[in-house]
């Protein structure tokens, strides 16, 4: 387990692994200050950009943390500051440091900032970067999976949800399978652990109706049955408290 410090410059408070950034600075949380390094491998976009980049001969993803929905629209990267251990990002960053002593199938946290101004606050992540790795939204616009993956995919989900694991938002986009056939799930803002089982079908009820969703609006290659084998290597795996 990597010994994870604290470093505070200004009003921006950092929690980063030494072994891979040993004097963080602030402006490193940026996709500006990796392009002058011409350093970025990539970038995706969603409520704001992702970059991809390269440090070191190791490939980290750079994430700012962004609102959604209507108050998105108002404040739309800003959060409410209660202290730093109720931020975004460092939830994230302590849920993804649990999982890690778990061995489940997540990235590895690296650094995290936090930058607070007045009542609110931004806040930034880099994680370690999935290696050959695509989102299974990408990978069905080009073609159906097997039925060995679709397998591996509710035993994967099910081995979070052993450990109470919640994702707030699990859905295609947020699931990977990398070159060995290995399931992956990234994006946990707003996730952590949850007692007892009645969301665990909630959330599986999200996850369906994620597929259903670009089903209907791309025509992926994705059908019933292929949910069918999911859910069903899901409840063989699953455990109930």
């Amino acid at each position: 387990m990597a010994y994870i410090q604290q470093k505070t410059v200004n009003s921006h408070i950092m929690l980063f692994d030494a072994d891979h950034f040993s004097v963080p600075i602030p402006k490193m949380f940026t996709g500006q200050y990796w392009q002058k390094q011409n350093a970025i491998t990539g970038q995706a976009t969603g409520r704001g950009t992702t970059y991809f980049f390269q440090n070191d001969k190791n490939d980290y993803v750079l994430r700012h943390y962004h609102r959604g929905g209507l108050i998105g629209k108002i404040l739309s990267d800003q959060y409410l500051y209660t202290g730093f251990e109720q931020s975004r990002a460092w939830q994230e960053f302590k849920l993804l440091q649990h999982m890690q002593t778990l061995n489940l199938a997540c990235p590895t946290p690296i650094a995290a900032m936090l930058n607070k101004s007045g009542l609110y606050y931004q806040a930034d992540i880099i994680l370690t970067k999935i290696p050959n790795a695509q989102d299974l939204h990408f990978i069905l616009l080009e073609r159906s999976l097997s039925s060995d993956i679709w397998r591996k995919t509710g035993q994967a989900i099910a081995e979070f949800h052993n450990h109470q694991i919640y994702h707030h938002d699990l859905n295609i986009h947020n699931i990977m399978l990398d070159a060995e056939h290995r399931i992956w799930l990234i994006d946990f803002d707003k996730c952590g652990i949850k007692l007892g089982d009645k969301w665990k079908k909630l959330n599986m009820a999200r996850l369906k109706r994620s597929f259903e969703k670009e089903k209907r609006l791309r025509n992926i290659h994705w059908q019933l049955a292929d949910w069918q084998i999911l859910i069903s290597a899901y409840n063989e795996a699953a455990k109930t408290n």
